[in-house]
């Protein structure tokens, strides 16, 4: 199972706001905050592009 507790953290460690990642995601802010809440699944083409803003492998954030 995927933990979007360590995404928020992450994102907020790195001062970014939904709204930031949304733009940056090129999604919108609406979607961006359902992802976070598991309100709509994480599909692994998204998972990529998440962790590449932070540098990161995706099992790095979303796995425990």
């Amino acid at each position: 199972m995927y933990d979007m507790k360590k995404l928020r953290n992450i994102r907020k460690e790195n001062k970014y706001t939904i709204y930031d990642m949304a733009k940056i995601l090129k999604i919108t802010p609406s979607f961006y905050s359902q992802i976070e809440n598991k309100k709509k699944r994480l599909f692994y083409d998204m998972a990529i592009k998440i962790s590449a803003i932070f540098n990161m492998k995706p099992d790095q954030i979303f796995y425990t």
